[in-house]
């Protein structure tokens, strides 16, 4: 048997940890190691229990929790980070992405959901709610020509294979769909997209399905 995922759980509030705590531990293959009522005890947790995720409340005193996201980073960069909030706004979204957060899920989200989300970070893939992607989706405006041929640029370096694979992450097919719709295996999609990420420089799919947006494609 495979050991549990580690997850640190931060939230201001003591009867919401209780509650994340309860899902995540009902899963069976997920272990909560610490909890944390601020962002700055988060980090220090972090770098104490080295966590596989970490689910950071996006509002907390102290340190909210996109900043304590940036400071993980920066302290224990093999945590991978999951964002949880009421509030799925703009800003909130972009700096989210932009710090390279595994993922990002509302409050108000499914218990089963919030499980996908921890369990396709700890597996290196991004996860986004449903709502969520759609406010990322639409705050990317049309790009200006500059900016999509250097997009477009850097998706040419991808072999045709490579393309097939991207082309499907950024519909937001998990792996073993890719596998099924290009008749491969699981690990070679693995593969290819260790190989893609590599190549463009990117750190998640999120930031993968971006570029590819970027490039009219």
């Amino acid at each position: 048997m495979s050991a549990p995922i580690r997850v640190l759980v931060a939230d201001d509030e003591p009867l919401l940890r209780a509650g994340l705590r309860a899902v995540l531990e009902a899963a069976g293959d997920v272990a909560v190691v610490a909890e944390a009522g601020t962002g700055r005890e988060a980090v220090d947790l972090a770098d104490r229990h080295r966590p596989d995720v970490a689910l950071l409340d996006v509002r907390m005193p102290d340190l909210d929790g996109l900043a304590a996201a940036e400071e993980l980073r920066r302290r224990t960069p093999g945590v991978r980070v999951v964002m949880l909030t009421s509030f799925g706004t703009e800003p909130n979204v972009l700096r989210a992405v932009r710090g390279e957060a595994a993922g990002f899920v509302l409050k108000t989200c499914a218990p089963d959901e919030l499980v996908r989300a921890v369990r396709a970070a700890h597996a290196g893939e991004a996860y986004l709610s449903p709502p969520v992607a759609r406010i990322v989706l639409g705050l990317i405006p049309r790009q200006a020509a500059e900016r999509r041929s250097a997009a477009a640029a850097r998706l040419a370096t991808l072999a045709p294979r490579e393309a097939d694979v991207l082309r499907l992450a950024a519909e937001g097919l998990p792996n073993a769909d890719i596998a099924r719709r290009l008749r491969m295996t699981e690990t070679s999609v693995k593969t290819y997209m260790s190989r893609i990420m590599s190549k463009l420089d990117c750190a998640n799919r999120v930031q993968a399905a971006l570029l590819v947006r970027d490039a009219g494609v």
